[in-house]
């Protein structure tokens, strides 16, 4: 008899274990950035945490979209997002942004809601708008899928490299309900570690993969839902599809390498973890730059600046590609604030006068100016 080639037809398909010992050092790391992250929002206002975590949804939404090749229009998602959170910026709303938004929403705000069928077909309605023109063939929406070969493959029509083929259509049913009972029966399991459930949960659905198209956004969304009941609370301040998609090769790598192994799916958490790890990081450095813009504008609340200071500080504050992170020098503060270039050495010998910036190291045209954070220490 031949072996089997994929992990459902392995005889203790679905009883998952994994190497405790291996997982530790990550599970210690990623406990800590978080609990790190959820005290560092106590420290910033409503409306930033608002901000934030807009941000940090409309990251997941395109991101999740972008693994699968899909490019969303960014604006309409945001727009639809922004409503839902009492926000008002204008914007296009669309059919697909709409039901983006409510996906999210409802894994994230509803984590304490059950995630039963029918509740994986409202999402999967809310995926596949019915008028989508997108869809490039008929799909079954808000329905299982059907009776071919679930299979997913690249190359030459005539000579197709199979990467992955999911559990027949046949029993299916029967599938799906064994992992919704799990992941509503694993909630209350203290034994098991939260980002270790949201990790079990991703694999687990993805390699069921019971819709005709939206799987894997699917599958990021229960992930969400998962990370959602780990923290108790709704609030997300961190984007795991975004950091999928910056190894998204990895992804696809670890996924079917773990869908042909066996049930211990150690080498599967441990990038999961170490991309949880990174997305967690990724929102801390970013709610540092805001701590850091707040006190910093605290500090000089008593300055009197002008627009294209402000202008050129803000730059420097957000940081990130755009923030000149090597100083910025007084013929970018030309080119940024739009004013001659008498202005921007006037300018920016008021800023290092006023305590905002500092001087580095250099002279003549080669002097740079950063900013001048220990001055948050008077707010």
């Amino acid at each position: 008899m031949n072996d089997p080639l994929w992990i459902w037809q392995q005889p203790n398909w679905p009883h998952f274990s994994w190497q405790a010992d291996a997982l530790a050092p990550l599970l210690r790391a990623c406990s800590q950035a978080q609990g790190r992250l959820l005290g560092m929002l106590g420290a910033v206002g409503n409306d930033t945490e608002v901000q934030s975590s807009l941000d940090a949804m409309l990251q997941n939404i395109v991101t999740s979209s972008a693994i699968e090749g899909e490019q969303l229009n960014v604006g309409s998602v945001r727009s639809s997002l922004a409503r839902r959170l009492g926000l008002n910026e204008e914007g296009r709303i669309t059919l697909r942004s709409e039901g983006l938004a409510e996906l999210l929403l409802d894994a994230t705000r509803g984590y304490q809601q059950p995630l039963d069928l029918q509740r994986l077909f409202t999402w999967h309605g809310w995926l596949f708008p019915s008028d989508d023109h997108l869809l490039a063939r008929p799909l079954r929406i808000g329905m299982l899928r059907g009776e071919e070969p679930m299979q997913v493959v690249s190359g030459r029509l005539d000579r197709p490299t199979v990467h992955f083929e999911a559990p027949p259509r046949a029993g299916l049913e029967a599938q799906l309900n064994d992992f919704l009972a799990w992941f509503e029966s694993s909630r209350s399991d203290a034994s098991l570690d939260p980002f270790l459930r949201a990790g079990i949960a991703h694999f687990w659905f993805v390699t069921l993969h019971p819709f005709d198209d939206g799987n894997g956004r699917l599958t990021r969304a229960i992930t969400d839902l998962a990370l959602a009941q780990g923290e108790q609370q709704a609030i997300r301040f961190y984007a795991m599809s975004a950091s999928i998609l910056d190894d998204r090769a990895g992804y696809y790598r670890i996924l079917e390498a773990s869908q042909k192994g066996t049930p211990d799916i150690t080498a599967w958490l441990q990038w999961f973890l170490a991309t949880l790890l990174k997305s967690l990081e990724q929102a801390l450095a970013r709610i540092d730059r805001v701590l850091v813009k707040a006190r910093f504008w605290q500090a000089h609340r008593s300055q009197a600046l002008s627009a294209e200071q402000i202008k050129v500080l803000n730059r420097l504050l957000d940081g990130g590609e755009r923030g000149f992170e090597n100083g910025i020098s007084a013929a970018q503060y030309q080119s940024v604030a739009k004013v001659s270039k008498a202005t921007a050495t006037r300018h920016l010998s008021d800023l290092v006068e006023k305590g905002c910036l500092a001087r580095l190291p250099g002279g003549g045209r080669s002097t740079r100016y950063h900013l001048n954070v220990t001055a948050r220490s008077s707010d």
